[in-house]
């Protein structure tokens, strides 16, 4: 539904008419369409044109769009329909308007287009992004390590410390009642988020790696047995392999790898001859963490499902790039870090299907994850409290609801293609730096690019990138098999967000550039 609340003195030259224009000539129903060309017309208008250029009355396209604002405006390259309201903003003069339909007002809008995320001013909500290190503004591209927090998220867990600081559900009091209604509410976002069927398949943990042993332990632990076999990808990041490593070894089953091409993609031809009568399990990522490879999990998915192989993806990587349906995508387990999407560090989530969890044995022992103990027994809660043993991460679950609002607000798929539009211009700009190698060119790709540069150690690479102010991840980056399978042992490793431009990444290619011409000198 798109709804108008008051455009009037709307300019026809304002940086969003376009936008606007090209919206209503979209999605509006054949039967207003001359009638929309009245009010807007099918090209900008240049100043001087209708009224000499002065502000146009739109009360009439207020109208217009109130005609149909209940219509589904779903485009047919669009899952999404219009839904959010656009607003106009009042400046400081009595409600004069103050860039109206700008780029911020339109930043929930998905249409494909247009890179509606105003960055720089996004920026201005992360603190910590306006600094300078070693003389220089901060470039922070080093997101694939950590996200930068807004403003909003710091707010939200200082007031919970300020406030209500209390422990949860066991106490009786007006504080604890308050901190357990804000960790449960949280909960729910998180489900809304990624879609899970209800908050009870939502599981608070630190973070992806204490997810994935999570389920390891539990899961792998309690159904493995010698012989078996677990399927994981060359493009994991280490904490999806080492964790199934470590039960396999105690169970005395096998782990084995998808293997991946020249390009960093997953050759998904050979999941199925990896797939036996003893494989139980498959593990693998959403997203790899040093090509950005966007792998195929919905088809890894039907694959294992069609043997009856249960999965789980590492959603790390994926969370805070592209859209997670977790129904839609049929996972058995998905897990993620907030600290990965604008959050806080040291909470993460585990979904698991309810069917599922209700056969687990909890992983940790301790208060809250029981009904009931005597010395001889002890009958464990029901999911998610079964794998929440003692006292949870309150503030930083709050933090994380926060930070999926934020992002929430902003739109996931306008971030995805923000984000695509400034990896590829990345790509385009460092390609043609001589003496840089890019690695990997996956078909499908999240905002990650890797390189390393002729006769420079990847270390080296990255302590000069940091003289100019600019942070990037130089290393293996916790995925040696993926690098090994291309021939690398380390890279240099930017990786995009919401709040980074263009201007970030000419910065990165002007230093590298530097650096290459110091060393050639």
């Amino acid at each position: 539904m798109i709804n108008i609340q008051n455009i009037d003195g709307y300019g026809i030259q304002d940086p969003g008419f376009e936008l606007l224009r090209q919206v209503a000539q979209k999605y509006c129903p054949e039967e207003l369409q001359q009638e929309r060309r009245e009010i807007i017309p099918d090209e900008r208008l240049r100043v001087g044109e209708h009224s000499s250029g002065i502000a146009l009355n739109l009360s009439s396209l207020t109208g217009l769009l109130q005609t149909f604002a209940g219509t589904d405006f779903t485009s047919a390259s669009s899952e999404e329909s219009l839904t959010t309201p656009l607003h106009y903003r009042e400046g400081q003069g009595g409600g004069s308007l103050v860039r109206p339909f700008g780029e911020t007002e339109l930043s929930s809008l998905h249409y494909e287009e247009a890179d509606t995320l105003n960055s720089e001013q996004i920026k201005k909500d992360f603190p910590v992004l306006h600094q300078q290190v070693n003389g220089h503004d901060l470039v922070w591209l080093d997101n694939g390590a950590t996200t930068q927090k807004p403003i909003q998220v710091i707010d939200k867990i200082s007031d919970y410390y300020k406030n209500y600081n209390s422990n949860i559900h066991r106490g009786a009091h007006t504080l604890a009642a308050r901190a357990t209604d804000a960790y449960e509410e949280a909960r729910e976002k998180v489900q809304r988020f990624i879609n899970a069927t209800s908050s009870e398949e939502i599981i608070f943990v630190r973070g992806t790696t204490e997810g994935i042993n999570l389920v390891a332990q539990t899961y792998g632990r309690q159904y493995l047995t010698p012989g078996d076999e677990v399927i994981v990808s060359e493009l994991d990041h280490h904490a999806n392999i080492v964790p199934w490593q470590q039960v396999a070894h105690e169970k005395g089953a096998t782990l084995k790898a998808i293997p991946t091409d020249k390009n960093g993609d997953l050759i998904l031809s050979e999941l199925e001859r990896l797939i036996t009568p003893r494989t139980r399990f498959v593990s693998v990522g959403h997203v790899n963490n040093t090509f950005g490879t966007i792998n195929d999990v919905k088809r890894i998915i039907d694959i294992a499902h069609s043997h009856n192989i249960p999965v789980l993806v590492d959603g790390a990587q994926s969370i805070a790039h592209t859209p997670v349906d977790v129904q839609q995508l049929g996972a058995d387990f998905f897990v993620f870090s907030g600290h990965k999407i604008y959050g806080p560090n040291g909470i993460g989530v585990v979904y698991g299907r309810k069917e599922l969890l209700d056969k687990m044995q909890p992983w940790q022992g301790g208060g809250n994850m029981i009904k009931d103990v005597t010395i001889e027994r002890t009958e464990y809660n029901v999911p998610p409290a079964r794998f929440e043993a003692g006292t949870p991460n309150v503030a930083d679950a709050i933090g994380l609801g926060a930070a999926l609002d934020y992002v929430s607000r902003l739109g996931i798929r306008n971030i995805e293609a923000h984000e695509h539009r400034l990896t590829e211009y990345a790509r385009e700009q460092l390609a043609q730096v001589k003496g840089l190698t890019l690695i990997g060119n996956p078909k499908n790709r999240v905002s990650v690019v890797s390189f390393v540069l002729e006769g420079i150690p990847v270390p080296e690479t990255g302590t000069l990138l940091d003289k100019e102010g600019i942070a990037v991840r130089a290393g293996h980056h916790c995925a040696q098999p993926a690098l090994r399978a291309l021939g690398y042992e380390m890279s240099v490793r930017p990786t995009f967000a919401l709040y980074n431009t263009r201007e970030d990444v000419d910065k990165l290619v002007i230093a590298v550039r530097k650096i290459l011409g110091q060393r050639q000198r």
